[in-house]
């Protein structure tokens, strides 16, 4: 019986993450976020209002569940403070007594927007195109072992030493490299401590609350952030978000062992979409990208900025498949498609020395001059919206779906028609009894 189910974006994000997660929660006892920050929004809705969380676990909108953010994710602490109190405002019940936070995650400050800010401002045309919330540079002070963590605000001493060195070496960056305003100490410090007692009433040790939920027979979902190709090792580098986004993140950010997980569902649009910069074989610039834009309300749940559009790339998803271990596929929107002459699939890349690839590059650099190579299907002039049995689906649309199963390699799970949580198609349960 699955108890532990991962759900993960198998594209670039912003796959509807959010409304599978919420659908799943309801099952749910637990739910980890294990990695990402204030930089992934997942949109949810609670009665007739529309609420973006960003930092809080899906998991929070269920008053029985118990919401964990794992060592892995870099937390902003007036950001999640801020979606605290507009959880509250739209009626969600215990909000802050229901979130958890590792002592081992790490502590994201007002330097390291600044940072972020600074640094794209210096890449001009080569831009990565990141949200400038300072996730990247977060990540960096984490490696390199100078950044401060939740746990050091129980030692103000320390923490102090801490923070003083770090902005020491940020601040000559600030002003040395990126010629902009410093960030003061006495600005930042105050800051935390004006939070620090409400943080240190979050902590607890999350890899043992998972390990007990395990042992109890808890239903647990280990919620992803970003998508696969935007992780830090095996995204369209250097185009990527600087965390590992793919299942085995979920289990290092979150402290679960590897062989506590017993079902990764990967979340995919019928088509694509990607913001930011960085490689995208099937992008459609035309009036056809521009019609799954509007039609898909494909604008950014965080920054509101377009997102790219393009066709599915099966080329992309076989990569998916294999580096996640994925036991199902979550389809969405399948509605925007409707009304299409024809469908197209990418199912092969064909290289600049003219031969053929049924899998992706790992750098971004090693796809230039790459072609998608295009299956065309006759589309379905019928619409799919809100239907919620597969026999109830027009052939065509039918025959798409079983065909990107085919050159996927991996089956769906669950097919989304809608927003609404009823507007969904379900052919396996990850949380099955």
């Amino acid at each position: 019986m699955p108890n532990n189910v991962i759900v993960l974006g198998t594209q670039w994000g912003d796959e509807g993450k959010g409304k599978v997660a919420d659908l799943l929660t309801t099952k749910a006892n637990i739910v980890v976020r294990s990695q990402g920050g204030n930089n992934a929004g997942h949109t949810l809705v609670v009665g007739d209002k529309k609420v973006v969380v960003r930092l809080v676990p899906s998991g929070i909108l269920h008053k029985e569940c118990l919401c964990l953010i794992g060592s892995g994710v870099v937390v902003n602490p007036g950001a999640l403070f801020e979606e605290i109190e507009e959880l509250n405002r739209a009626g969600v019940e215990s909000v802050e007594s229901r979130i958890k936070i590792s002592g081992a995650a790490s502590l994201l400050l007002p330097i390291h927007p600044a940072i972020d800010k600074g640094a794209e401002k210096l890449r001009g045309k080569n831009a990565i195109g990141t949200t400038g919330r300072g996730i990247g540079p977060c990540y960096e002070d984490k490696v390199a072992r100078r950044g401060v963590r939740v746990s050091d605000l129980y030692d103000m001493e320390n923490f102090k030493v801490k923070l003083k060195a770090l902005l020491d070496y940020r601040n000559f960056m600030l002003k040395n490299f990126y010629n902009e305003p410093e960030v003061s100490y006495e600005s930042v410090l105050s800051y935390i401590e004006s939070l620090r007692e409400r943080i240190l009433n979050m902590v607890a040790d999350v890899s043992e609350i998972i390990a007990k939920g395990r042992r109890e027979k808890q239903k647990i979902l280990f919620e992803g952030a970003q998508g696969t190709f935007l992780d830090i090792d095996y995204g369209t580098y250097p185009y990527v978000t600087s965390s590992n986004t793919v299942a085995g993140g979920c289990v290092t950010g979150s402290g679960a062992g590897p062989l506590d997980i017993d079902y990764v569902l990967g979340i995919a649009k019928v088509y694509t979409t990607r913001v930011g910069g960085g490689p995208y074989p099937t992008e459609l610039n035309d009036e056809v990208g521009e019609g799954i834009r509007k039609r898909g309300a494909e604008f950014g749940a965080v920054t509101g900025r377009p997102r790219r559009t393009g066709w599915y790339d099966a080329v992309a998803m076989r990569r998916a498949v294999t580096i996640n271990s994925l036991t199902g596929l979550a389809l969405m929107k399948m509605d925007v498609l409707d009304g299409m002459d024809e469908v197209k699939i990418c199912t092969a890349y064909k290289m600049p020395d003219g031969s053929i690839s049924q899998l992706p590059p790992l750098s971004a650099h090693e796809y230039e001059g790459i072609t998608p190579v295009y299956e065309s299907m006759p589309g379905w002039k019928e619409s799919t919206f809100g239907v919620t049995k597969w026999e109830d689906l027009p052939v065509n649309a039918q025959n798409y779906i079983r065909r990107l199963e085919e050159l996927s390699g991996a089956k769906v799970a669950i097919l989304s028609t809608g927003p609404e949580r009823d507007q969904t198609i379900y052919l396996d349960d990850p949380f099955a009894d």
